[in-house]
């Protein structure tokens, strides 16, 4: 975990940017990410020279061996006038990253062609280098840690995209791979993947349940093929490949597409599906997949994600995602083929209804999890409802950590729903058979089932209150003699 320091020297680099006239944080976060990037390939580059001087054996070079290519790693720039450094990196650096595209680069090289330094002096550029230079030499230790660096980064991404995308806080992401519960032999993928936060904790998940027992060939996968993204935005993409490859997944198939459009024809291919989907804004009816169409005819994203999600699943495979209230209980025809659909013809094991705090300071939307598994032939016995009060954090902007949390009790019932067959209504989670779903006509909001105590309160009889109030009238009034006995002397 990142320390208070380490946290503070972050903020500071951040703030030398700010000051630089850097004021998006996403451009901010751009900027650093090709810059740790430059650091990376020259770290790799005296890795390998290191092996090479000890083995004897050629290892590929990453810079070219002439004098121009040799200047342009970090190691030989860092310490040169900060005038020099600009140059180096705005006119070799970066046109050599952006060109890097080749088949032995990582997933991040490939989103460079479009990417910009935006870094706006030499002063600013060399406060930026010392300062990483300075995180990486004393306080980040391990590739671990590179990875809370980016993810403390990414944290101050406050501001929701056009399409109404947001990231999601990692406990509620951990929640969620937790109840999934992912192995080695998973296919892993979020079709709305912003900056891979759900790839991230399912890898983490993996690792630290697996990695004692993991195969060469399941490490192969870890790095590549386990883990699968798709967006529309070329920065996310580009943030998401650098977030992957400091959690040493360095091939992940992380592609350009529109998920819900004709381009993706992905199906039957995932273990498991972990995603937030945008909530907002519709799509073009004519760009949209015409097999999801057939689940629910509309263009709204929301539900067009979940159509999607139960079409890229493999039959067995399990899917936990974020959906606004609406697509719960909404009453157009579109809402209640989708739910009908999760019913009738696949498993919907949970909904899990979260309080609307949980976004801020991005959205103060209600939300809810789904958890479901595909099977083509039905299976929903009953459904589990949890109703989500605290996440162990306050539910206003500032968001600060609090005691109150339900999510250890989440995932400790959902992994134990046979101890939760005699729980009644009137409490945080409980049961609803399939019969009392259906004749509601599908709807999923947890309040349509839940049904609250009302204490009886009681009362003392009205003479008694009287008599209570003539005493609090004698007492006040024998008072006020008092004070004005002490004012007259």
């Amino acid at each position: 975990m990142l320390t208070g320091e380490i946290r503070n020297k972050v903020d500071k680099i951040w703030t030398d940017m700010w000051a630089g006239g850097i004021s998006n944080p996403l451009t901010v976060i751009e900027q650093l990410t090709y810059l740790m990037f430059i650091r990376s390939l020259d770290e790799k580059e005296l890795e390998n020279e290191s092996f090479e001087a000890l083995s004897g054996q050629t290892m590929p070079k990453i810079f070219p061996q002439d004098e121009i290519g040799q200047s342009m790693r970090w190691s030989k720039f860092k310490t040169k006038d900060s005038r020099e450094i600009y140059d180096i990196v705005g006119t070799k650096v970066f046109p050599f990253i952006k060109g890097m595209n080749g088949e032995n680069t990582t997933a991040f090289s490939r989103y460079m062609q479009d990417a910009m330094f935006l870094i706006p002096t030499p002063q600013v550029l060399q406060k930026i280098i010392t300062g990483l230079d300075e995180l990486y030499e004393h306080d980040i230790k391990d590739l671990d840690m590179q990875g809370d660096l980016y993810e403390y980064m990414l944290g101050k991404l406050a501001t929701a995209g056009q399409n109404g995308q947001f990231r999601t806080p990692k406990h509620i992401r951990d929640m969620m791979v937790r109840l999934l519960a992912p192995t080695p032999k998973d296919k892993i993928c979020d079709p709305a993947c912003g900056t891979a936060g759900f790839l991230v904790s399912s890898a983490e998940y993996i690792r630290e349940h697996f990695e004692a027992e993991m195969t060469g060939e399941q490490w192969e996968d870890f790095a590549g093929d386990m883990f699968t993204g798709f967006d529309t935005d070329r920065t996310m993409l580009r943030l998401s490949a650098m977030n992957l490859m400091l959690h040493s997944i360095t091939k992940p198939h992380i592609d350009y597409v529109d998920s819900v459009s004709k381009q993706n024809g992905v199906s039957s291919t995932y273990d498991i599906i972990l995603a937030n989907p945008p909530f907002t804004g519709t799509v073009d009816a004519e760009s949209i997949n015409d097999n999801l169409k057939v689940v629910c005819d509309t263009k709204k994203t929301e539900l067009l994600f979940v159509a999607l999600f139960l079409r890229m699943l493999r039959k067995g495979g399990r899917c936990s995602c974020i959906v606004p209230d609406g697509v719960l209980f909404g009453t157009t025809k579109a809402h209640k083929a989708l739910r009908k659909e999760l019913v009738e013809n696949h498993m919907l094991q949970a909904v899990i209804s979260m309080p609307s705090g949980v976004f801020k300071p991005y959205a103060g939307v209600s939300t809810a999890i789904l958890v479901f598994t595909k099977t083509g032939a039905g299976g929903t016995d009953k459904v589990w409802f949890y109703d989500m009060k605290a996440d162990g954090f306050s539910l206003d902007d500032k968001r600060s950590a609090i005691e109150a949390n339900d999510i250890p009790d989440i995932i400790a019932r959902f992994h134990d729903l046979e101890s939760e067959a005699d729980r009644k209504p009137t409490e945080q989670s409980f049961f609803v058979g399939k019969s009392a779903i259906e004749e509601n006509g599908y709807d999923l909001s947890i309040n349509r089932y839940k049904e609250v105590v009302h204490e009886k309160v009681e009362y003392d009889p009205p003479k008694v209150i009287m008599e209570r109030l003539d005493k609090l009238s004698l007492d006040i009034a024998s008072k006020m003699e008092e004070l004005r006995g002490l004012i007259g002397g």
